[in-house]
């Protein structure tokens, strides 16, 4: 089968072609340009037999779904849960449903891979009225990334139901705890806003900061929210566009702020890591995916260089490979990889298993 992924980010947009469950073309476009990325893809890959369309939140959905125009409105009420990614894929649903009517469109959900957290795992210490219809909860973000993790390592590890952190370091960076096939606890929440500093993203604020503030500025709810998705994180740190590869370059140079914005988002990741440890009864692996592991793997070396007190550790010489590996010394008690982070690959698997099934 010959699958169009589509999978909007918060910084870009990545399509690829999937065929027989192996990529085999990709492209990238940054979301000032994909206005009509869809049908660019459809042109650039014109003979496909379905569209699969990374969602990062479905709701309560606990699996892929065909789209139709109504389902595609259901989600759309999503978009202020996920500011940064929902509406991107909204649009390009819509794309596709204009440049190839008929064609089967699939979404795929982020959150789906969370949706069975323990309960609490899953529960905000809120009053027990606002949360007995399980809206208000930890939906958890970055499923289909930690999905591949898991799958890989199971591969490559050899372990059977192994125990593993996946660290999801990209525009949006989550740390996820995963037994087996399963994700048992997650630093991203109720929106992909909670947990470490981010590119853009604030991650984790006292709420009690986010009241003084609007009180006392005095902030609107659109001008906190623009706040916390756009100007925080590295970016409002460092006084950059929160784009890793500027920062880093401040740092290297002695700007303080970039130094200091560098350290408390190693820190905040470091701090997540050991949370999610908390919800393992062993730890069999540790996988880095995203774009920063991909493009700054020396920051890898960095961010692990504190953590033995978990029997945590990367050899930095392996850090710069290729491909999925090893980058852990040989003889560590936990053993460290570096994957791709495989959501093209994942997003085909849903849509094959989900068309296989409606042809049966």
């Amino acid at each position: 089968m010959r699958v169009l992924t589509l999978n909007p980010g918060s910084s870009s947009l990545k399509s690829s072609l999937v065929v027989d469950g192996t990529p085999v073309g990709w492209a990238a476009t940054s979301l000032d340009d994909a206005h009509d990325a869809a049908r660019q893809a459809l042109d650039r890959w014109s003979t496909v037999d379905t569209v699969a369309i990374r969602f990062v939140h479905g709701g309560s959905r606990t699996g892929p779904v065909r789209l139709t125009p109504d389902v595609v409105d259901a989600l759309e009420k999503l978009s202020p849960f996920a500011p940064l990614h929902q509406p991107q894929a909204v649009r390009l649903a819509r794309q596709v449903f204009r440049s190839r009517p008929g064609l089967p469109v699939i979404a795929s959900f982020d959150t789906a891979f969370h949706s069975q957290l323990p309960e609490e795992a899953s529960r905000y210490a809120l009053p027990r009225e606002w949360t007995t219809q399980g809206r208000l909860r930890r939906y958890g973000f970055h499923g289909l990334s930690c999905r591949h993790a898991a799958r890989r390592v199971t591969t490559l590890l050899g372990v059977e139901e192994p125990r593993l952190l996946c660290c999801h370091l990209g525009a949006g960076v989550s740390v996820t705890a995963i037994r087996g096939d399963r994700s048992i606890d997650t630093s991203m929440g109720f929106t992909p806003l909670e947990g470490p500093a981010m590119a853009t993203r604030s991650g984790s604020v006292d709420p009690g900061l986010v009241l003084h503030v609007m009180r006392t500025a005095p902030m609107s709810v659109e001008a906190m929210e623009d706040v916390l998705y756009h100007r925080s994180g590295l970016a409002g740190m460092s006084g950059t566009d929160g784009d890793l590869r500027a920062v880093l370059a401040r740092e290297a140079a002695g700007d303080p702020d970039a130094m200091s914005a560098v350290a408390v988002y190693l820190h905040r990741i470091r701090r997540e890591i050991g949370a999610m440890m908390a919800s393992l009864d062993r730890i069999d692996a540790v996988v880095f995916t995203g774009g920063v592991t991909e493009h700054q793997p020396e920051l890898i070396a960095r961010l692990s260089a504190r953590l033995g007190v978990f029997g945590i550790a990367v050899d930095p010489a392996r850090c710069l490979g290729d491909g999925d590996r090893v980058i852990s010394p040989d003889g560590t008690p936990v053993t460290v990889f570096a994957v791709a982070t495989g959501e093209d690959a994942e997003l085909a698997r849903d849509a094959e298993a989900l068309l296989s099934v409606e042809h049966v």
